[in-house]
């Protein structure tokens, strides 16, 4: 790893005491090879889990626990307090770094990183950033690296529930980000995140708000051609390893 290549980890929790600590030691098992600032954003645990971010309080740049108003605020405060030079990666409770990129000191201010995700046992998620971005979530933030400087303020719309990083995804794929491909930066979300949940009009609304109504129209066609066609599913963004 370049080590001009910084790189800002942010973690948001609350009440994830049986999932943190593996995805804290995910991180420190990559700071031996990586230049890696590691900020823990806990939404006022009840549970333990500032517990857990005590004992590794030597390996976190900077944590804290607060009420804060849904997932999607906390990770605006993670982005607000990420250093101003770095690339940024988003981890849930139980999410982890399999391996990261080797690039990352050779890229641009306009660059985004992105590889494949592990969604637990054989599944792994093939991330698109061609015209299938402008249809559904086919970025997962487990193996995504934003350069801050692209959007130096934090990026989340709160008004969005589940696809907050979805409508930042098609924010930055509009405003013309490179999206760069790297098939060693891997990451794995634990089952049951946000990520997980289905709010099909809430996507439609971020695909209407930035790329219009024809797009909404294809992604419903995409959607009902799904249900209606059971052979599509082979083209379905897993695959089996």
């Amino acid at each position: 790893m370049n080590s001009t290549g910084k790189i800002s980890v942010i973690t948001v929790v609350k009440n994830g005491v049986c999932q943190l600590e593996e995805t804290i030691r995910s991180v420190i098992d990559k700071k031996t090879t990586a230049d890696i600032e590691y900020l823990v954003i806990d939404g006022d645990s009840t549970d333990g889990t500032t517990d857990i971010i005590k004992k590794y309080s030597d390996h976190i740049s900077y944590w804290v626990s607060e009420p804060d108003n849904g997932i999607y605020d906390a990770m605006n405060k993670g982005w607000a307090a990420a250093a101003d030079d770095s690339f940024i990666l988003f981890l849930g409770a139980g999410d982890r770094i399999i391996s990261l990129p080797d690039v990352i000191g050779c890229c641009s201010r306009n660059d985004v990183l992105y590889g494949p995700v592990r969604m637990g046992g054989k599944k792994v998620f093939k991330p698109r950033t061609d015209f299938h971005l402008k249809l559904y979530n086919s970025l997962h933030h487990q193996a995504v690296l934003v350069n801050k400087a692209l959007h130096p303020l934090p990026p989340f719309n709160c008004r969005y529930r589940i696809y907050a990083d979805f409508d930042f995804n098609q924010r930055l794929k509009r405003s013309g980000a490179k999206f760069v491909y790297s098939p060693e930066f891997i990451g794995y979300a634990h089952p049951g995140g946000v990520s997980d949940q289905n709010c099909f009009p809430e996507a439609l609304s971020v695909i209407s708000a930035n790329f219009g109504f024809m797009y909404v129209l294809l992604a419903l066609s995409g959607y009902y051609a799904m249900k209606i066609f059971p052979i599509l599913k082979r083209l379905r963004p897993f695959q089996e390893t």
